[in-house]
């Protein structure tokens, strides 16, 4: 098959899965929701078309197996998540899983000498019960049981979310891959951001991936009548956090590659006539060097340590999630680089500054990302896109990339990369 036709139908297929939502009007598919089940009934079919071998593992990622010539070769991995942030776009996740099989589907029958397994993350983003990566910590078997006590704002547990969804929190550890039995894997993906489009390229090897962390900040003060309490004598907890989140842009913006983002605030009470008693804010923090990231963030709970102490305000911090920055395996980049090399593509190479289910793996198994060009560099958003001859230059280069791991393999050198 014609990798342009290939890339189009990949493209359809990211359509058709954008209608499958929680919400009406936009595109909202969290960890197990409903929709998820449509998600899954499609990929399902596609993998059954392609002659794969479906499951889906005890934290719901989806997984179609394409064995190789022998039955129990050894596993490259192919891949990315299905779930989105909420108002979404089309491709963020998706678009790597259906590159995966587009891989599959331009094989034509044929087979490797090591099976190709195409798996459809759970969960990734962190949005229902504010921790990332469900799904390829699973994988990974560093998936803590503790996070099964996690709560939605619906208050139902991670546990019961799993049941709810017809599968079992007790099959987790079996979800766990043997690392012998893994080549490693390789990830398509948006940039979502601007640098390949500054640079007119179409993709973009990913050296290394950022680290992150994730905090919950509550300032807590007292609420009071917005009328009857003078100036002086409140304890507005919105202030406070208000106070604070300058700071953190001040900051970020005075240290080169840091960013750091307040992406949520709840205000209690929340009446227009009461001052507020409570703010929580959520905090990300990213940079390519972790001591320079942690000494920023340090940096923050002092500053958001002072100003609860000059308003009077009590000051709660929780880590949500710590992501250490995390290399890229070199072995698969100097494949994809000889791949569009060969191809007459431009290479280049770049670091995330967003992390990915790549990131969980890469301490687990050889791993790697491909970038594909986000045009004005978007993306959580409903206008996010991508250009489609970048799509068919992925087919290609992926395509080719499996010829080189298979011409590796040939001269003898099977195992990890």
């Amino acid at each position: 098959m014609d990798p342009k036709d290939l890339a189009a139908e990949a493209l359809r297929r990211c359509r058709v899965l954008a209608r499958f939502s929680e919400e009406p009007g936009r595109l909202t598919r969290t960890f197990l929701s409903p929709p998820m089940r449509e998600v899954q009934a499609a990929l399902a079919g596609w993998m059954g078309e392609l002659g794969m071998e479906v499951r889906v593992d005890g934290v719901g990622n989806l997984i179609g197996r394409y064995e190789g010539r022998s039955p129990g070769a050894q596993t490259f991995l192919l891949g990315s998540h299905v779930d989105t942030v909420r108002d979404a776009g089309k491709y963020d996740g998706v678009l790597g899983v259906m590159l995966g099989l587009a891989l599959v589907q331009g094989l034509e029958g044929r087979r490797l000498p090591f099976a190709l397994e195409v798996i459809a993350f759970s969960e990734e983003e962190g949005v229902r019960y504010r921790m990332p990566f469900l799904g390829s910590r699973a994988v990974t078997g560093t998936f803590d049981p503790e996070l099964l006590q996690l709560k939605d704002a619906e208050g139902l547990s991670l546990a019961e979310a799993i049941r709810a969804f017809g599968l079992d929190p007790d099959w987790i550890p079996r979800a766990a891959y043997a690392q012998e039995a893994l080549l490693g894997y390789l990830e398509f993906h948006i940039e979502q951001g601007p640098v390949l489009e500054s640079l007119g390229l179409p993709l973009g090897i990913v050296e290394a991936i950022a680290g992150q962390t994730r905090l919950e900040v509550i300032f807590r003060g007292r609420a009071g009548h917005a009328g009857a309490t003078p100036m002086p004598l409140r304890r507005d907890a919105l202030a406070g956090a208000a106070e604070w989140m300058t700071l953190v842009e001040r900051e970020a913006r005075g240290e080169a590659g840091l960013v750091a983002t307040v992406g949520t605030l709840q205000v209690s009470p929340g009446a227009v006539n009461v001052i507020p008693g409570e703010a929580r804010l959520s905090l990300d923090v990213r940079h390519a060097y972790d001591e320079v990231r942690e000494r920023l963030v340090a940096y923050m709970v002092t500053r958001a340590q002072q100003v609860a102490q000059r308003r009077g305000l009590e000051l709660a911090l929780h880590t949500r999630s710590e992501q250490p920055a995390v290399p890229c395996d070199e072995g698969l980049n100097d494949l994809l680089e000889e791949a569009l090399q060969e191809l007459e593509l431009p290479v280049h190479r770049l670091v995330s500054g967003a992390g990915h289910d790549a990131m969980i793996l890469a301490p687990f198994c050889p791993s790697t990302l491909l970038f594909l060009r986000s045009p004005q560099g978007l993306s959580h958003h409903p206008d996010e896109a991508v250009w489609p001859q970048d799509v068919e230059a992925a087919v290609r280069v992926g395509l080719r990339f499996l010829e080189r791991l298979e011409a590796r393999w040939g001269q003898g050198k099977p195992g990890p990369i």
